[in-house]
């Protein structure tokens, strides 16, 4: 087991945002975690990589919790945002070697590493540029490179298709491929359920902070009682009837 969340209560400044949330992660494993707008996806991701403290219960990737192990605890994992976050001021070879600090990473082999991804990603010409010289795609794809070029246990990748031409979609989902089969563990937080239900191995539905379902998409369809149903329809169907009944 690569992540495991266990009766997570947490949120912002006490008031619990997140109920007693539990899912797991495995080796070789891409899941989902599927949620409307304000339902806790980004939340779950804040506490995981260690923005945020829970109120209680605990996260371990692999054995480590951040309380018992800041430093290595984050060194098992990488974490490709929503919105990129770079340092303006730096080019993007510096966010290379920065990385490769970051992590204790051998800097040749890191580097080949990187280079190899930037072409993938045909910003291989592009080493000395700024990111105000870099389109919101071309920074998410940045941040990409930074995460996949490390060895990380588990990647957490936030809504990672936004900003995505098709061919960098594919090409994401190729290294997603990739780590998997090195044995590294996804959680990746997604709004575009038609390719969430093609890639992900397993699931985990968040409605307003708490857990609807989890499972395979198989295992969610006999949960929801229609053998074909897409991935869409019993996410929607699930939280439309979770709120008939808080109504």
């Amino acid at each position: 087991m690569i992540l495991d969340v266990e009766n997570l209560t947490g949120g912002y400044f006490m008031r619990p945002v997140l109920k007693d949330l539990s899912f797991t992660v495995n080796e070789g494993e891409l899941v989902g975690l599927i949620g409307l707008n304000g339902a806790g996806k980004s939340t779950t991701i804040k506490h995981i990589i260690g923005l945020l403290q829970a109120q209680s219960g605990q996260i371990l990737v692999g054995e480590t919790s951040i309380k018992k192990d800041p430093i290595n605890y984050k060194k098992k994992l990488a974490y490709i945002p929503e919105t990129p976050v770079l340092y303006e001021e730096l080019t993007l070879k510096e966010h290379l070697e920065m990385t490769i600090m970051a992590y204790d990473l051998d800097y040749e082999t890191a580097f080949q590493k990187a280079l190899s991804l930037l072409k993938i990603f045909r910003l291989d010409n592009k080493l000395d540029w700024f990111p105000a010289n870099f389109s919101k795609g071309m920074k998410q794809k940045v941040m990409i490179t930074c995460a996949f070029m490390t060895e990380a246990e588990l990647f957490i990748i936030d809504e990672p298709f936004l900003g995505l031409d098709p061919l960098a979609t594919r090409d994401l989902l190729n290294l997603i491929d990739q780590v998997k089969q090195r044995g590294a563990g996804v959680l990746m937080s997604t709004h575009v359920l038609s390719t969430a239900e093609k890639y992900c191995d397993r699931f985990v539905m968040i409605d307003q902070g708490s857990l609807k379902a989890k499972g395979t998409l198989a295992e969610l369809r006999d949960l929801y009682g229609a053998k074909d149903a897409s991935l869409a329809d019993i996410y929607l169907g699930m939280t439309e009837l979770a709120g008939e009944e808080h109504a």
